[in-house]
């Protein structure tokens, strides 16, 4: 159950929904009726492969305990991924007993301080989708009802199987969501630097506009120019373009050795 209708335009809306089951199976989990939430956690990001196949093709794993700072605090989101085919985060939130109005209202603090901190220019409204052991469809559509912000209520059991992708189709797409993930890390990345030397942006830049500005600062990580080409491959991948799995890869190994000459950069001025 969603308010995706009334908090995402139309075609945007039908395929959020697409990405939602009703139910998912966590068949791969051997939890007891004495599991605590972060037991469920824990259990969900050592089977994060067999986490994404049941998700359904096109998520990329960005973090687990993501951490967020919001005025001078921390907080941390359970799991955290982004959809490759609608460009998007998506916060996921597991619990281990019925939903209750408090969640909503927990994911929707989550889902702002995301858009505010985390989403790219081009990217489209976080989505965030709460797991519960069962659920009450009334007392869901009135803790959704006057939320601004998009978000699905599904049920899970740990057991019975359901069809999943093919570990084939999963492997064709693995590059792909490499490639979104680091460019998150990037992105954080550059972001951080920006801020320590002075670097100010007129509006939210995405990783070319930062790279660039990077570059006219000086001194700079040796690869910038190829991360600059790799930098297209990036964006392509994150706003569904359909990339060579060849390219992808380059891409990775390029945007792995400029994060590390970045952080080396970053630990030299310290």
């Amino acid at each position: 159950m969603t308010n995706f209708p009334q908090t995402l335009p139309a075609e945007q809306s039908e395929l959020a929904q697409q990405i939602l089951k009703d139910l998912y199976t966590f068949e791969f989990l051997a939890l007891g009726p004495e599991m605590l939430e972060r037991d469920l956690e824990r259990g969900l990001i050592e089977h994060v492969r067999s986490l994404i196949l049941e998700l359904g093709k096109g998520f990329a794993f960005v973090g687990s305990q993501y951490h967020l700072e919001v005025g001078r605090q921390d907080y941390y989101l359970d799991l955290l991924f982004y959809y490759l085919r609608l460009s998007c985060f998506v916060v996921i939130d597991p619990k281990i007993e019925d939903f209750k109005p408090e969640f909503a209202g927990k994911m929707n603090f989550y889902l702002a301080a995301v858009d505010d901190q985390l989403r790219h220019l081009d990217d489209k409204p976080t989505i965030g989708i709460i797991l519960c052991k069962g659920r009450n469809d009334v007392i869901i559509e009135y803790a959704l009802r006057d939320s601004s912000k998009p978000m699905g209520v599904a049920r899970y059991q740990l057991s019975q199987a359901l069809p999943l992708p093919t570990v084939a189709e999963f492997a064709r797409e693995f590059p792909l969501m490499s490639v979104v993930r680091l460019r998150i890390e990037i992105e954080r990345g550059l972001r951080d630097i920006a801020s320590e030397r002075g670097i100010g942006f007129d509006r939210p830049a995405g990783i070319l506009e930062m790279l660039r500005g990077l570059q006219r600062q000086g001194p700079t990580p040796i690869s910038i120019e190829q991360m600059l080409d790799a930098a297209g491959v990036m964006n392509e991948v994150s706003h569904g373009v359909d990339v060579d799995a060849e390219a992808a890869r380059a891409a990775v190994e390029i945007g792995t050795l400029f994060l590390s000459e970045l952080q080396a950069l970053r630990s030299s001025w310290r």
